[in-house]
Order: structure tokens, then sequence, then C-alpha cells
């Protein structure tokens, strides 16, 4: 009997995570996440003046017997800001012990669980070359088991285009909010301007970088093929302690460079070995990076 994707213990124990972003969105009544838009809530938030089209109902009319004028009371409201989980389904994700793309499901329904108890809107978004059939959920944990059949139901493959996935994502989801990236960010030409996209169009991002231990380290020696898991094609290394140092070196400094990006703008990342046990990625790394 295979193993569930995610168990009902661990399941209790998301209950007490949160969702967290930086920045303040326009969204929908009912998050957990206090922001600076005003409207309808129960904390003041300031006055302002009365414009052509505001509810009359928020005015001030003790302000107004006083002044004479027509002021507007403020209050701070919590948004449900859209939550959009993009999981990379292609093929290089099914590399690793266990695989990137069973891992990146696991977080992918962790985080998504923990969005559903708090209320928030999610949507959970696998893409590769393309983007391809989403599942949105919201209003509760009850809406959590489509969620995990959508999961289970999920097959890899197909090329990585960040450039072509992301530019399409912007056009279908206007709307900002916070993006979630669970992916092993390798694409055969570049994957870092298309994330940058996603920041310039104003979404806030999480970026989760998974790569396997033989992914960062590879173990092997001497004259070795490789094959790409994408395009099929093949190089011949002669691998070494040496060559092995430079390779290391040139990962780490890869890595180094998807968290500066996520920094910069305004972000948050994660770099976690798929090796790490789901547990501990969550209720450490992941706790952290939503702290900072």
């Amino acid at each position: 009997m295979p193993e569930p994707l995610i168990d009902q213990k661990f399941l209790e124990r998301l209950e007490r995570l949160t969702l967290h972003w930086q920045k303040s969105f326009p969204g929908l009544v009912g998050g957990h996440n206090a922001s600076r838009y005003s409207g309808s809530g129960q904390e003041f938030l300031d006055h302002r003046g009365f414009h052509q089209g505001d509810d009359l109902r928020a005015v001030n009319w003790r302000a107004y017997m006083r002044l004479e004028k027509l002021i507007l009371k403020m209050f701070q409201v919590e948004p449900r800001v859209p939550v959009r989980i993009l999981l990379d389904v292609s093929a290089s994700m099914t590399t690793g012990d266990p695989t990137k793309f069973d891992y990146g499901r696991r977080l992918a329904a962790a985080l998504t669980y923990v969005g559903l108890v708090r209320l928030e809107s999610i949507l959970l978004q696998p893409f590769e070359e393309h983007l391809r059939d989403p599942i949105a959920s919201g209003g509760g944990r009850h809406r959590f088991r489509p969620v995990v059949e959508f999961l289970e139901a999920a097959t890899p493959g197909g090329r990585s285009d960040f450039s072509k996935s992301m530019r399409k994502f912007i056009a279908e989801y206007p709307q900002r909010g916070l993006v979630i990236v669970i992916s092993d960010f390798l694409d055969e030409t570049e994957c870092e301007k298309p994330i940058q996209y996603l920041a310039d169009f104003g979404h806030e991002l999480f970026l989760i970088h998974l790569w396997g231990d033989e992914d960062r380290k590879p173990s092997y020696n001497g004259e070795l093929e490789i094959e790409d898991a994408e395009t099929g094609e093949s190089v011949k290394l002669n691998f070494d302690d040496e060559a092995r140092a430079a390779y290391v070196e040139s990962f780490d400094n890869y890595a180094r460079s998807i968290r500066e990006l996520a920094m910069r703008k305004g972000g948050r990342y994660i770099g976690l070995s798929t090796s790490t046990p789901i547990e501990q990625a969550i209720f450490g790394a992941f706790v952290e990076a939503k702290s900072a």
C-alpha cells in the first residue's frame, strides 16, 4: 500500500502555523494577516476627508458636528490575500531520494492545508513548459481532500520553461498576492528573469528551492556519461575530487543567486535537500523564513 501523501498526525501539527506575507494587498475580507488598506473592520486606523462615492455609513458624524466637515473613519481590515503555489512538475524533478517531485507535492499539500485552516484562498498551479490545469480551494480544512487527490494524481514530465510559464501565469492571474514557487529552478535557458517578472508585477515571492543530495554533491568518480532528464542530451565527463569541488561551488553560487533575487525583491527563500525530513523542513526552515 503506497505511503499517504500526508498523514493525520502531521496535519494536526500544521494547525499551529500561518502563511505570512509582508506586503499589503487589496484583497477580500476574511484572512488572518493585518493589512494597511482601509475598510470596514474592528481596529481603528485613521481619518481622511470624504470623497464623492464614499460610504456615508463610515462618516464620523461626531467630528462633523464639531468641525462641519465630512470625515471618513478608516479601520484596519484583514484581507484574504490570494495565495498561489506554483509547483514544478517538469522531468528534472524526478531525481533525488525521495524525488524532488514527491517532496514538492508533500510541501505543497502541507502549505495548502495551513492556508485552508486560516481560511485563505489557495490556488495550486503545476507547471513545466506550460501551466497545467490548477486546483483552487478555500473556506476551511474540509476542502483539503480534493487537493490531496489532485496531487496524488499528478505526474511529472515535460521540459522547464520559466519564461513561458511565468508570463502565462501573470496573464492569467492579474490580482497580486503571495506566490510560493516550489522548484529545483533548473532551466535550459534561465529562470531568474522570469521570477523577477513576478515580483516586478507586484507579487510577493516565497521561493522554495529543492535539490537531491546527488544534485549538489555527486558521489561518482571516473568517466561518466550523463543524460539530461528533460532534453535527452548526453554529456561525457571525467569526474574527480577537483571537478566535484568545482561543481559544488558552482551549485552553491547558483542557489545563492536565487536566494539573493528573493531577498532583493522583498521576498523569502528556503533551500532544501530532499533528504531533509518534511516535518523538519516545515517546522524548522519554513518557520524561520516566515519570521524573517
